[in-house]
């Protein structure tokens, strides 16, 4: 199954306040491979061998080694970037999660992808810039079944 990239790029942040509820695009297939798992697991020193153990994970529940959850949430500003660009403001940043879930686990080398909609937009200080909550699906490429489900809520300053 192939999706090609689509984008959506407002000229500043209060454009966002119009693109509720509308799909912001699809972005870019993305692999992880086992290398980057490994350097995660020693920086964050979760060595849970479902992760690590290559031999031992083939053998386990999922058949391979997974890729950490928290691994897997820090993919989706990259991969939200692909498909929404907002441009005129003077800082962003990311504010947090609300609901998380991991539907199926990501094996490292399966390519995945991220589709979003904008679920809410509000300004915030005075109107000095906007809070934005996308709820991105990060799918698995060759079939679009979810992978993991999060609404991520960041901010766009003036």
């Amino acid at each position: 199954m192939t999706t090609e990239l689509r984008t959506t790029t407002v000229s500043n942040p209060s454009a966002l306040l119009d693109l509720v509820g509308v799909e912001l695009g699809t972005s870019a297939p993305l692999a992880v491979t086992q290398e980057e798992v490994d350097t995660f697991a020693d920086l964050t020193r979760d060595h849970q061998w479902i992760h690590v153990d290559v031999d031992r994970a083939a053998a386990g529940p999922f058949g391979a080694t997974v890729v950490h959850g928290f691994f897997t949430l820090a993919l989706l500003p990259r991969l939200l970037a692909d498909l929404l660009v907002v441009e005129g403001f003077s800082m962003g940043v990311n504010y947090g999660l609300d609901r998380v879930r991991f539907v199926r686990p990501l094996s490292p080398g399966v390519e995945v992808r991220a589709v979003a909609s904008l679920v809410a937009a509000a300004p915030i200080d005075d109107g000095k810039g906007v809070q934005a909550t996308a709820r991105v699906t990060l799918e698995f490429a060759d079939d679009a079944q979810t992978c993991c489900v999060a609404d991520m809520v960041f901010r766009y300053y003036d």
